[in-house]
C-alpha cells in the first residue's frame, strides 16, 4: 500500500485564485481532502467542520519539527493523537483553529523572509529581542503567543527593531 504524503500549500495574496489584492488565500491538504479558506466567513467555516488529526502531520513537516513536539504545542496526548488518527477523527474547534492559525502564521512568514522558508524557520527558534528574548516558536501554544510572534514580523516586514 503506498503511503499518501500529506503537505500544506498556503497561497500568498498574490497567487490565490479570485482574491482581492487585499485579501489572502490558504490552503491545507489532508490526505485526499483540501481545507481552504480566502476570508474570515470561509475561515470559521473550517473551523467548524474540524480539521483531521493528519493536519498535525502537515503542520509539523512544514514546521521541521517533530510529531511530539506539534502535540505539545496543542495539548494532545500521543496516545489520543495515534487513536483519533487512526479513526480518522476531526479535531474541535479550539484545535483547528490552531492549526488554521499556524499556517497562517508560516504563510506571512516565509512571506516576510522573502519566501526563503529555511531563514524563516531558523528565525523562530533563534531568541528575540522584541519577545523578551524568548524563542518565537516557544510562543506558538497559545492564540496571543501565535499575535505576539505575528507582531514581532510586522516589525521586521515594516523596519521596525524585531
Amino acid at each position: 500500500m503506498k503511503k499518501q504524503k500529506n503537505y500544506i500549500e498556503m497561497l500568498s495574496h498574490s497567487e490565490a485564485p479570485q482574491a482581492s489584492e487585499k485579501s489572502k488565500g490558504w490552503n491545507i491538504k489532508a490526505g485526499r481532502k483540501t481545507y481552504a479558506w480566502l476570508n474570515a466567513e470561509e475561515r470559521i467555516s473550517v473551523v467548524r467542520e474540524g480539521l483531521p488529526y493528519e493536519t498535525v502531520d502537515v503542520i509539523g513537516q512544514r514546521m521541521g519539527s517533530p510529531i511530539k513536539s506539534v502535540l505539545n504545542l496543542l495539548g494532545i496526548p500521543q496516545t489520543t493523537y495515534n487513536k483519533k488518527k487512526s479513526e480518522h477523527a476531526l479535531m474541535d474547534r479550539r484545535e483547528s483553529e490552531w492549526i488554521l492559525s499556524i499556517t497562517e502564521l508560516i504563510t506571512y512568514g516565509i512571506d516576510v523572509f522573502n519566501m526563503e522558508e529555511e531563514k524563516f524557520m531558523r528565525w523562530l527558534k533563534k531568541p528575540n529581542p522584541s519577545l523578551g528574548g524568548l524563542l518565537p516558536e516557544t510562543l506558538l501554544d497559545t492564540f496571543t503567543g501565535i499575535e505576539q510572534v505575528k507582531t514581532c514580523l510586522d516589525q521586521l516586514e515594516y523596519g521596525s527593531f524585531a
